[in-house]
């Protein structure tokens, strides 16, 4: 069956996006969450555990605080306050860390590190999914249990000033707010400065009891310069004269006889080498806890701070206000905040948060019993209903003391324990689900691979033996074996499982796809390797539709497969960017190993073939090769033996310029050293040169309206970075007043809609008004150099070598490697897509939501705007792969025009330049006329 190549395309395509929501849906658990849709409340409390026949309580004790002042800092890592510059970064809130009534906690954070995830991990104590990320885009209003909800059903009054991703969460719970957008990373100012004005007035009020205050500041410079920027000391400066001054005004409000108040500090979450944050590494999880308040000893001297999950911080916050913890919480209670109290209230606390992660175990797993966690809790829950029974029997020696100790360590041990079991559900993945979705993914790669020749060709068309290997018997068999695969993994499967659940109508749907696709794929495969052996020739038979692989083919079709296969292991995804480099050198060697056998081998042999008729109509080629810009032959081969090697030398540079991936993202590389102050200069002089080169690269096949407007967008780029002070004026001397450079980043977003606009309309033309190949490849073009203009303005400073490069690779590769040594549309594609992943990684991207660097979506624009914020963000994030894919739709549109040139040219036009070209090959070499219809490839 011929299937047109856009139709097998759109339906690769969709079973490719199933395969992967397949994947996906086994990939990311679902978050823990409680059977029961109601919230906790007080009445639900179990009571105390009492053998004897006095009434047991199901209180619980008094509240701890009278009220609370949470002050949350966005992206406060741990050694801004407890590392060796703590001490000049945050002098009073050191002081309070080293000698005040405080206990200070290093609190781990899970990744995803990202805002909202953290402020629900905060609130409901529940570890949020991935899925929270996109969520964290808009933020819909939290359902679920929370501390917040608890505290208004309580009749806490609470106030609220900062990040407004509170007040999408919490609709209608503060009594008193003012949000602030966290998405406007250019703003580091007065992001803060709207949550300090109004401190002196609330501050001076009695009418609330907690305030929370989500500042945004520090993330926004992390984002913009990174950790180690001039701007993150006085900042934080700025958030400890801040907190002097609450703790400061609670002190004086401080009354005699009444419950103490709490002032907590923390953040939630930390920030990357780079300044951003939403991966697992040290810097990003880690963020200090520092609870101050005058019912805590007060310290000698700076003691090493304990490790916590950050998810303990909401019962610890609730069992002090008097409240009941939330259902989904993981957390446990932090004991060292109430061990002031009395043992039996201590007591207390761990037994109610021991029931409700109980409670909370027994939904989530089946066999909570045989849990460790659960075990060592019944058994503490009876040591301390013997221990209650002796207290209220009047016992006070001092076995009982110890013996309440025991059953503290009891509870504490136990509460570890169904902690980490919870937790640890979040990592039990649906390994049927995946394998099932990599199945489908890894057969669609195989089917587009061997389609490819045929997808890319002149007729566009697909021969697919869809018929042969449905009525085949391997078909049947296929079916009746997964089937039977299927009824087996799904009856002895422990837990849950997606795919086990769907219906049985859709399981075999997907059981006759993956058979059919296996069963076609066989039966291409054979076809291509038959026809092929009949074939001559490295590349594809033109012709015949048979196959040939040459070495090149080997390593195109063994390293794509490879790399998906690679997908399958947690430690290839995080160092991805290692197999695209390995995968990237070899294809320039056996790019080198062609050009030295096409011009030192082939060129020899054929010599004496072809010479005596060159000889004879040399005077009649001379202005034909002339006009198709053919020069020495000796120079072409020279720098076609040198491209490759260049851009092996090009890769190995580029990877100096960012450190990624996860084991050495931390490392020095030659981006901060650019980006270090001391070397502003050399970060110009580097620019300029990029700049100037990119648009030499850019403007050959653009028309002389886009090049002015290329040279001065270009330009422009250089002034936006110069405004925003990562680059120099020549004639700047000393230091410079910093703006935002939306004047400067506005004037370039002019010129790349008027190069789109011009490239757009030639484009229309070629298509609509006339047929002219030379307008729709100029067309192209232009737009290409659009992309270019845009992504230059959004690529940092120090990354637009990488731009260049990518730039100059790609004119060289196509130029003396792709057009010289016969390679057809499909080897073509893969290797651009080869290019454009290896480049994804050279920007210093990686797998990690830490990389994604979202101060671009903001270049030029004054207030968030979600929709163009996204796009920004994701265009520069992946400009490599799409700066490579737009290159191979140019360099094909622009072969395809060179074809139609061929054509009307005459006798010996085969000869000199597009006697190489793989679309214009005379199958008859004594023929020296050009290829008819009936031999085009």
């Amino acid at each position: 069956m011929k299937v047109r190549s856009s139709i097998f395309a759109s339906l690769c395509l969709i079973l490719e996006v199933l395969g992967i929501a397949l994947f996906l849906r086994g990939f990311f658990p679902v978050p823990i969450k409680s059977s029961f849709s109601s919230k906790s409340k007080l009445s639900d409390l179990p009571a105390e555990p009492f053998t004897g026949s006095s009434p047991n309580s199901s209180k619980l004790p008094d509240p701890l605080f009278k009220r609370v002042v949470i002050m949350l800092i966005d992206a406060l890592r741990e050694d801004f306050v407890f590392g060796s510059n703590g001490r000049n970064d945050m002098p009073y809130t050191r002081h309070l860390v080293e000698r005040g009534s405080t206990h200070s906690f290093v609190a781990k954070a899970r990744a995803p590190t990202v805002t909202m995830p953290r402020i629900k991990a905060l609130t409901t104590g529940s570890i949020p999914g991935f899925i929270d990320v996109v969520m964290n885009l808009n933020s819909p209003a939290l359902l679920e249990d929370n501390l917040i909800w608890q505290a208004k059903a309580a009749g806490k009054r609470m106030v609220f000033y900062g990040d407004d991703t509170w007040i999408k969460l919490f609709p209608k719970h503060f009594m008193e707010y003012d949000g602030t957008t966290s998405f406007f990373v250019s703003d580091y100012t007065e992001v803060d400065n709207n949550v300090t004005r109004h401190l002196d007035s609330t501050l001076r009020r009695d009418d609330w009891d907690i305030l929370i205050l989500h500042f945004l500041g520090l993330d926004h410079i992390g984002h913009i310069s990174g950790p180690h920027s001039s701007l993150i000391q006085p900042k934080l400066l700025e958030m400890d004269d801040i907190l002097k001054k609450i703790h400061g005004s609670l002190i004086l409000k401080e009354a005699e006889g009444t419950l103490p108040y709490l002032l907590v500090l923390c953040g939630d979450h930390g920030m990357s080498e780079t300044g951003s944050h939403g991966g697992s590494s040290e810097h990003e999880v880690n963020t200090p806890l520092v609870l101050i308040s005058p019912a805590f000893k007060r310290k000698a001297g700076m003691e090493k701070p304990s490790t916590v999950e950050q998810v303990d911080l909401a019962p610890t916050l609730a069992l002090g206000l008097g409240l009941p913890i939330s259902q989904n919480s993981v957390g446990r209670l932090i004991q060292p905040v109430a061990e002031e109290a009395s043992l039996r209230d201590q007591l207390r606390f761990l037994h109610v948060n021991g029931h409700q992660l109980g409670c909370l175990l027994k939904d989530s797993t089946p066999a909570y019993e045989k849990e460790v966690g659960y075990e060592q809790f019944r058994v503490a829950e009876k040591s301390h209903g013997n221990w209650l029974k002796l207290m209220v029997e009047g016992n006070t020696s001092e076995v009982l003391t110890n013996m309440g100790k025991k059953v503290l360590k009891q509870y504490l041990e136990a509460l570890r324990a169904m902690s980490a079991a919870l937790s640890k559900q979040l990592g039990r993945y649906d390994m049927y689900s995946m394998v099932v979705g990599m199945v489908l993914v890894f057969q669609l790669l195989l089917l587009l691979l061997l389609a490819m020749p045929e997808a890319l060709s002149s007729a566009s068309l697909v021969d697919l033996p869809v018929s042969s290997a449905l009525l085949s018997l391997p078909f049947y068999l296929l079916c009746l074996l997964l089937s039977s695969v299927h009824v087996l993994v799904c009856t002895s499967a422990e837990s849950s499982c997606y795919f086990c659940s769907l219906s049985w109508g859709l399981v075999f749907g997907v059981v006759a796809l993956s058979s059919a696709l296996l069963c076609i794929l066989v039966a291409m495969g054979a076809r291509r390797l038959s026809l092929g052996s009949m074939s001559s020739g490295k590349s594809p038979a033109r012709g015949g539709g048979g196959w040939s692989l040459s070495e090149l083919d080997i390593l195109l079709l063994v390293g794509t497969a490879g790399h998906t296969l690679s997908l399958a292991a947690s430690s290839f995804v995080e160092e991805e960017h290692q197999v695209w480099y390995f995968l990237l050198n070899t294809l320039c060697l056996a790019v080198f190993q062609d050009v030295c056998r096409k011009y030192f081998r082939e060129r020899r042999a054929n010599a004496g073939q072809v010479g005596s008729l060159e000889d004879e109509d040399q005077d009649e080629m001379a202005s034909p090769l002339a006009d198709l810009g053919v020069t020495d032959m000796g120079s072409e081969r020279w720098l076609a033996l040198v491209t490759p090697l260049f851009t092996l030398v090009c890769c190995r540079l580029l990877r100096s310029f960012n450190q990624t991936g996860v084991q050495w993202a931390h490392l020095p590389d030659l981006g901060h050293w650019l980006n270090s102050s001391e070397h502003k200069v050399v970060l110009s002089v580097v620019t300029t040169m990029s700049l100037i080169l990119i648009y030499f690269l850019v403007q050959r096949r653009c028309s002389w309206v886009s090049k002015i407007a290329l040279a001065l967008g270009l330009l422009g780029v250089f002034s936006y970075r110069a405004a925003v002070g990562n680059v120099m004026f020549p004639w700047q001397h000393g230091s410079r007043n910093l703006s935002k450079g939306t004047v400067e980043a506005r004037f370039v977003y002019v010129f790349v809609l008027g190069i789109l606009f011009t490239g757009s309309k030639d484009l229309l033309r070629s298509q609509v008004i006339t047929t002219d190949a030379r307008l729709k490849s100029r067309g192209l073009w232009e737009i290409y150099s659009g992309v270019v203009l845009l992504v230059s303005l959004l690529f940092r400073a120090h990354n637009l070598p990488v731009l260049c490069c990518c730039l100059l690779v790609q004119t060289l590769m196509a130029q003396f490697i792709w057009k010289k040594l016969h390679y057809d549309a499909a080897q073509t594609t893969i290797m651009h897509y080869w290019f454009g992943q290896a480049f994804f990684y050279f920007q210093g991207n990686s797998n990690s939501i830490a990389t994604v660097d979202i101060s671009v979506g903001f270049v030029g624009l004054e207030t968030y705007v979600e929709s163009l914020a996204v796009f920004l963000t994701a265009l520069s994030t992946y400009a490599g792969p799409l700066l490579w894919a737009a290159h191979l739709v140019c360099y094909l549109s622009s072969e395809n025009r060179h074809l139609l040139l061929c054509h009307g040219m005459g006798p010996f036009a085969c000869l000199g330049d597009f006697r190489d070209h793989p679309w214009c090959w005379c199958q008859v070499k004594d023929n020296m006329k050009c290829c008819s219809n009936k031999s085009l490839t």
